[in-house]
């Protein structure tokens, strides 16, 4: 079902006339605090937050949910071919979505997506001698296509397998297969344990993780008549099977041999093949080896990925078919050959689909900005896979025809920042995450648009505009004036001399700020305090301050991860008192929401969050925090905020990256 849009009222705004065109919003917003003039507005009413729509029709985008997708490819309407349910279990996008194939084709544009329940936890589909079995932690659905999740069958007791486990397991996943070959379906389970991993701030000063590895078992729930009795955990190469987490355990012949083999999956990146070396009724598996292909070991775009095995395209040779953690869906197509034991799969290939929400990924953080210098409003983003995009306005009209995100390049390569094995505070697991966050400006005063960024490192960098294309990140300067340059405790790295170092996952605000005609930041600093750091003339770039905590919070100085602000006195404005892995993450945007000449700060929160500037001196500036501009739940980790003015009415709107990688936009 459809959202009705909320309407909120709004307090009497005043909106200018002379507002500059946005041909930059860091620079326009000097222009329009310099003292515009401004009229009474009735008081307007906001239809709320609301999703963004490619306004594009004809074309295609990447099949795509919010954050987490759980495929369950099936016939589910009975045409014939094969279409795709997706559960997408995060906020705001939450939801069971049916993608129908309208052209029977094996890789088809699917139809946009319809919401025709919730979110289904955990949820797994099984394609069996029996049909499609459905089925969540301890039983199965039964009649799914017609009653979904409303009738369950209990299959057995989860805790007879979670007892033995450190911790509650993260990834807990049900599957039906005729195991031993006896004309009954078994019950195959596979659960992770995080037990030695801990979680986050464990690495020595070599950057050496000192905690365990994720663990990824998988237990055999044998039928005995209809009851399912507990074999323990399945082993190969004589020991228990033990992937990097979330196992996703797959059954199925992959090598056409006549027995079943098992693919895995991990909590990265990567497929583990074990091959069946016994018989169908008497399987015994080989050691586990990555699947590869010519262009080497497959791997996924991102993490926490979901394979289901499948003849999708009924060629005879079983696929997979996998969730990637951006909402994207891929097919990995077997191609019925072995090398070595080993069956050949392609490389994935996501799924398209006729193009309908405006999506880049997951944690998308925008900046609206005339990129492309056409005169109307276009998008600049990152977002949790490291990545950049250009999202072009093709009409400048009211609500914009977009064409779809091009990943931004240097040197003929996507530019993508990621963790690697010790970029993360929060372990080798977030390897492939990168979590860029920017803003735009000419940072360097050559008149191109110049590209700023924070990530999952907390080094702050900036990408060169050249007028013909993008050159490598580089480190912003700072002149520490012979101090070792600051940065967060927990940090087992130091940074260089001139770098500037901060909490993660903060946006880097590039701004004139006073004014000087040379470019400042504005953003987080080590300690989660938001901080000025003055630029001064430099050769190429500006030459940046140590930041000053100038800004200061009227209504209370802290301002929590439950979007409260504490501390009842006034005191320098700190926006995450947090530490480790719950540090930094904040994203903020500057403007003049209330049209009275100055700038005023948008937070990321359970939406977007206003603190007004009340007062302002170049040493002091105050902000009364109003709280979230709306009551819809946007964020379960985090939004973006960005501002635009599609319907060039002279007053500033808010638009929202959600971790869902959808845009919000909210019109004043």
């Amino acid at each position: 079902m459809k959202h009705k849009p909320q309407l909120i009222k709004m307090k009497k705004l005043k909106y200018s006339l002379n507002k500059s065109p946005l041909i930059l919003p860091m620079l326009a917003l000097v222009v329009a605090c310099a003292g515009p003039k401004t009229v009474e507005n009735e008081a307007i009413e906001s239809t709320d937050f609301e999703i963004v729509k490619y306004n594009n029709p004809g074309t295609s985008s990447f099949l795509g949910v919010g954050l987490w997708a759980w495929p369950l490819p099936m016939d589910y309407d009975g045409d014939g071919d094969m279409d795709m349910l997706v559960s997408c279990p995060d906020k705001p996008f939450n939801g069971l979505y049916f993608f129908e194939n309208t052209s029977g084709e094996d890789f088809p544009d699917f139809a946009p997506p319809v919401r025709i329940g919730d979110a289904i936890s955990k949820v797994q589909v099984s394609h069996t001698s029996q049909g499609v079995k459905v089925l969540i932690p301890g039983a199965e659905l039964v009649d799914f296509k017609s009653d979904l999740a409303s009738k369950e069958q209990a299959l057995f007791p989860i805790e007879e397998l979670t007892k033995d486990l450190g911790k509650k397991p993260r990834f807990n996943q049900w599957k039906m297969v005729d195991y031993d070959g006896d004309g009954d379906l078994d019950v195959i389970v596979g659960m992770d344990d995080w037990s030695a991993y801990g979680w986050d701030d464990a690495y020595n000063e070599e950057g050496v993780w000192t905690n365990g590895p994720l663990y990824g078992f998988v237990y055999l729930l044998e039928n005995k008549d209809g009851q399912y009795e507990n074999r323990g955990r399945i082993q190969a190469g004589g020991k228990e099977i033990n992937v990097y987490g979330a196992p996703s355990p797959n059954f199925a012949d992959f090598d056409g041999d006549g027995d079943l083999d098992l693919i895995c999956g991990e909590f990265l990146d990567k497929l583990t093949y074990f091959e069946n070396k016994g018989t169908r009724e008497n399987p015994v598996y080989k050691e586990g080896r990555y699947l590869e292909n010519e262009e080497g070991i497959i791997a996924m775009n991102l993490e926490m990925i979901i394979p289901v095995a499948l003849d999708w395209d009924k060629d005879g040779h079983v696929d997979l078919v996998v969730g990637d953690e951006d909402g994207r869906v891929a097919l990995i197509k077997n191609t019925g050959k072995t090398e070595d034991g080993l069956p050949i799969f392609s490389s994935p290939k996501y799924f398209r689909q006729q193009a309908d929400n405006l999506k880049f990924g997951a944690l998308v953080t925008p900046v609206s900005v005339d990129w492309d210098n056409d005169g109307d409003e276009d998008i600049i983003a990152g977002n949790s896979a490291g990545h950049f995009a250009f999202i072009e306005n093709l009409d400048g009209a009211v609500k914009p025809k977009w064409a779809e995100p091009k990943l931004l390049e240097t040197d003929g390569e996507p530019i993508r920042i990621q963790a690697g094995d010790n970029g993360s505070i929060q372990g080798p697991a977030e390897a492939k995450w990168g979590y860029t966050t920017l803003s735009v400006a000419d940072w360097d005063g050559d008149g191109q648009k110049d590209i700023i960024f924070n990530s999952i490192w907390g080094r702050v960098e900036w990408i060169k505009n050249t007028g013909n294309g993008l050159l490598a990140p580089q480190p912003v300067i700072v002149d520490w004036k012979g101090q070792s340059p600051p940065y967060p405790d927990w940090n087992w790295w130091k940074p260089k001399a001139n770098e500037l170092v901060t909490q993660w996952r903060t946006t880097p605000f590039a701004i004139d700020w006073n004014k000087d005609g040379v470019m400042d930041l504005v953003m987080l600093d080590h300690e989660g305090y938001l901080a000025y750091f003055e630029g001064k003339e430099g050769e190429g770039a500006p030459i940046l301050q140590p930041g000053k905590r100038i800004f200061y919070g009227e209504n209370g100085s802290t301002f929590t991860n439950k979007d409260k602000v504490e501390d009842a006195n006034p005191g320098i404005l700190r926006l995450n008192i947090s530490d480790a892995g719950s540090s930094g993450r904040r994203k903020i945007s500057f403007m003049d929401w209330d049209n009275d000449g100055d700038l005023d700060l948008l937070v990321n929160s359970v939406n977007i969050s206003l603190f007004e500037n009340v007062s302002e001196s170049p040493d002091k500036v105050i902000f009364n925090h109003k709280g979230p501009i709306s009551e819809k739940i946007l964020a379960g980790h985090t939004t973006s905020p960005t501002f635009v003015d599609w319907d060039k009415n002279g007053t500033w709107d808010v638009l929202a990256g959600a971790e869902d990688g959808h845009f919000y936009y909210f019109r004043r």
